[in-house]
């Protein structure tokens, strides 16, 4: 019997052991499910992304009491005090920080009445006995320790009260001895119905180091079973001693258990709110300045050199959060000396619209601005109401002007003219069909050999905005 429990017992743990999983979450590259069984993290949990064991083996020795019986073990009940034996082996299981299973086996016997039955009865009316047991259980692990320990307790984490609860099957024999002999009065098979039984209690551990602690448990084993005590019969003359009909006992436990796994520390030790609050000191204490504006703010214009797109802003000018000069109606003519801020006329106006019906004479204008993506010639729709600027700037003007286009120095320099070749002749044909003549515009590229930020050489050396800078078209009059 006591053989087949085993045998059990390990069949049982060895699957639950191999093919134990950490987590149910699965990362599927889409959006969480978290009503299902998966996280709302759709980061898996593996073995290599555990921080903690979770693994554990504990065994240990005690000393059986009964103590709910007609034949007792205390001297205050049907008998006096005798003591047993018994002994436990566990695979513990760590489901969280506070909450774990075990698979237990426990060996053990029990002596109860009123002498000792390795010695002979005092008299006739004496009356002892003993049970020797085999139970397998499923015990519940809660840890107190962890769910009610203060969060401003920083002293060393060394002891934990735990409570256990489960169910099992038990199988046993019990002998009765009197004056007449010692004879076999109950036994009872495993995983029969009126096999099974309830244990709970509580256990004070301590850690030794990080593989091994040691445990103290009492725990309160409920049979169910008026003949476990040995009395035979429930209606016989011993088991009509008390009015009691259910032998159960206690069974003080001492311990080891040692901690599987190549973490630092186990699940059960970890009290999340600690390190949370560390994190929070450590966050705390750190020096959190910042350093900004590191190169300075050259032109003074509130915006600093680190991301300013225009160095040279003129003093008392209103700029954009780049540090550019605002243009609001886009006539080429900043605000600052824009005489009609928000109609649009030729710099020779001061931005205001001239009042004479023929052209606008001029000998060179530019107008700066287009920008391309990397390695593109598509007509961003930013720089749509720049064109539309330029397309009336142009029509009132009797010049001829070219389409400039360069690029950044990235890429070959025969690429980089094809490109910006490409570039010039787009804009001229957005021109063309909005309305410019044609034989007013000429589409020049000049590759990377234009830069507007000479020291973007190679592109590594200057920020991403200069050298969308550089990727440009401006219009140069002939």
């Amino acid at each position: 019997m006591k053989l087949s429990l085993a045998i059990v017992a390990l069949a049982l743990a060895l699957p639950t052991a191999i093919y134990a999983q950490d987590s149910t979450a699965v990362s599927k590259g889409e959006y969480p499910n978290t009503f299902s069984s998966g996280s709302a993290n759709v980061s898996p949990f593996t073995n290599q992304s555990k921080r903690f064991n979770d693994w554990s083996i504990s065994a240990g020795v005690g000393v059986p009491l009964m103590q709910s019986a007609d034949l007792t073990s205390i001297k205050n009940g049907n008998g006096k005090n005798l003591f047993g034996y018994s002994a436990y082996i566990s695979i513990d299981k760590a489901i969280t920080h506070a909450f774990g299973i075990n698979l237990q086996y426990d060996r053990g016997e029990t002596r109860q009445g009123w002498f000792n039955t390795k010695d002979s009865a005092p008299d006739a009316r004496a009356v002892g006995a003993r049970t020797q047991y085999d139970a397998i259980s499923v015990l519940g692990d809660i840890n107190f320790s962890n769910l009610l320990r203060r969060v401003d307790n920083h002293s060393p984490y060394r002891w934990a009260l735990h409570g256990y609860a489960g169910v099992g099957t038990i199988a046993y024999k019990a002998y009765q001895k009197d004056i007449n002999g010692q004879r076999l009065m109950t036994e009872v098979k495993p995983f029969k119905l009126g096999s099974m039984f309830m244990q709970a209690g509580t256990g004070l551990k301590f850690k030794v180091n990080r593989r091994v602690d040691i445990e103290g448990r009492l725990m309160y084993v409920m049979t169910g079973d008026d003949t476990f005590d040995g009395g035979g019969d429930p209606y016989s003359e011993v088991n009509r001693h008390s009015s009691q009909v259910s032998d159960n006992f206690f069974n003080a436990t001492l311990g080891l258990s040692v901690k599987l796994g190549k973490h630092e520390s186990h699940l059960m030790w970890h009290d999340p709110l600690q390190e949370i609050y560390y994190k929070l000191d450590v966050l705390a204490n750190k020096n959190q300045d910042i350093e900004v504006c590191k190169k300075g703010d050259a032109d003074n214009d509130g915006v600093c050199d680190d991301w300013d797109r225009q160095l040279d802003t003129p003093a008392g000018a209103r700029v954009d959060g780049a540090g550019v000069a605002l243009d609001t109606d886009l006539d080429g003519v900043i605000d600052l000396y824009d005489k009609c801020v928000t109609v649009p006329g030729p710099v020779e106006n001061n931005g205001c619209p001239t009042t004479t019906t023929g052209p606008v004479v001029e000998t060179e204008t530019k107008l700066e601005g287009i920008e391309f993506d990397l390695n593109s010639d598509r007509i961003l729709p930013s720089n749509t109401p720049i064109l539309n600027n330029a397309v009336n700037y142009i029509n009132s003007s009797n010049g001829a002007y070219n389409v400039v286009g360069a690029t950044d120095t990235r890429g070959t320099d025969a690429y980089n003219q094809k490109l910006s070749q490409r570039r010039a002749n787009n804009v001229k044909n957005y021109l063309i069909k909005s309305g410019v003549q044609s034989g007013k515009l000429n589409a020049v590229g000049k590759g990377e050999k234009d830069l507007k930020y000479p020291e973007c050489e190679p592109a590594t050396k200057c920020p991403e905005w200069k050298n969308r800078a550089n990727r440009r078209v401006y219009f140069e009059a002939k």
